[in-house]
């Protein structure tokens, strides 16, 4: 979709070819049916552009919820675009920082379709926004219209490397981590890059970076905060915060708002307990791993891997509890055999430290019968090892 089908959308004509493209879609016609329809009562070129947003608002739906129905998307902001509980995680942050008189105002650079402008604006900051991109910054800007938020945001079209923060109470940033060749885990090669970013950052009172959760720790600036958020399990981002108080490391669960920071607990090993914990993947990235293992008073299995491992039953969000029922150095032949005696029919592999391929072990093993079980596959002083779990549905403290 370029810039003229869109502003051809958000006209009178095209809302109403947009109305007729969401409701010809949800009666399950085909694409090419579909097209054939809409353009009995619309140019071709507004017809295609009216189902090509009627698709993406579906597909939005998964992360956007009801907001979805009013909003507008490009293949590329929706893919991008943050998570609504994280940036709302994010802007509840940001506007605590303000104090009792509002949330601060932000200046929000590569902004996007406004996933996070949203959230902010909707905390009760106001917020100016940025993007690189004509058609995107349209977009953030049609967005905050339909969700009644134009009030607060701002949006224009600009260079990042160019904004000034210092007039605002804190910058928001969230640089381009894709190029022509797809998506980049080397910050160097963000847009705009690394240096340029932290440039803005030393420029304003306070900030808060949207990076990727596998940034090399060395890129993190001194004396920030980095923050990994897990949203139902997954993780989904991490964020540097600056100027705010905050500093160290820290892990937060989403929907629960759970959060652990560091507290300086040593983890030690041992053998295998009769429970085994699995540290979300947050807690991994923030090397909060000794953290969680205090709260389960558990330990490592191996120094080098976050498996924790206790005699106690315990309750938490930080870590899913499997009980142990077989330890066995790993070998295809005893494994398999151990499952057929136990007439385990359906596994859930999982691994930490293995090399083992999951796809290629779950033929191998050639399972029949009626039971299942957890295979954990690890390293245990440079062994590997299988463990056979079943997971533990409730936990008491």
């Amino acid at each position: 979709m370029d810039l003229d089908a869109f502003r051809m959308l958000i006209t009178p004509a095209g809302r109403g070819a947009l109305d007729e493209a969401v409701k010809i879609l949800a009666d399950g016609a085909d694409p090419v049916a579909a097209a054939s329809a809409l353009r009995k009562s619309h140019p071709a070129d507004l017809a295609a552009a009216a189902l090509t947003q009627a698709s993406l608002r579906r597909r939005a739906e998964v992360k956007f919820g009801p907001d979805a129905a009013v909003m507008y998307f490009t293949p590329h902001g929706l893919e991008q675009a943050t998570r609504p509980e994280v940036a709302a995680h994010r802007a509840t942050r940001i506007r605590a920082a303000g104090g009792p008189e509002g949330g601060p105002a932000v200046l929000d650079v590569c902004c996007g379709i406004g996933g996070d402008l949203l959230a902010l604006a909707r905390a009760g900051c106001p917020v100016d926004a940025v993007d690189l991109d004509l058609l995107t910054a349209e977009i953030a800007r049609a967005n905050a219209a339909a969700l009644g938020l134009s009030s607060l945001v701002g949006v224009r079209t600009g260079d990042a490397a160019l904004a000034d923060p210092g007039g605002y109470g804190l910058l928001f940033a969230d640089p381009a981590r894709r190029g022509a060749r797809g998506r980049t885990f080397d910050p160097m090669a963000y847009s705009p890059t690394w240096p340029v970013v932290l440039d803005l950052v030393a420029r304003a009172p306070a900030a808060c970076l949207k990076v990727a959760p596998g940034i090399p720790y060395e890129f993190i600036p001194e004396g920030a905060e980095a923050e990994w958020v897990s949203y139902r399990g997954e993780v989904k981002e991490a964020a540097i915060w600056t100027g705010m108080g905050a500093g160290g490391r820290r892990a937060t669960l989403l929907p629960s708002g759970a959060t652990l920071t560091a507290s300086g607990a040593e983890a030690e090993t041992g053998p295998v307990s009769r429970y085994l914990y699995e540290p979300d993947g947050a807690a991994v990235r923030a090397h909060l791993v000794a953290e969680v293992a205090a709260l389960v008073s558990g330990h490592l299995l191996d120094p080098r891997i976050a498996y924790v491992t206790s005699d106690r039953l315990v309750r938490t969000d930080w870590a899913p509890c499997y009980e142990v029922t077989d330890v066995m150095p790993f070998s295809l032949k005893r494994l398999r055999a151990a499952l057929r005696e136990r007439r385990v029919g359906a596994v859930t592999i999982k691994k930490r430290g293995s090399a083992v391929d999951v796809e290629r072990l779950r033929k191998d093993l050639r399972l029949s019968g009626d039971d299942s079980a957890v295979i954990v596959l690890t390293r245990i002083e440079e062994r590997p090892f299988a463990l056979l779990c079943r997971p533990v549905t409730s936990a008491n403290g």
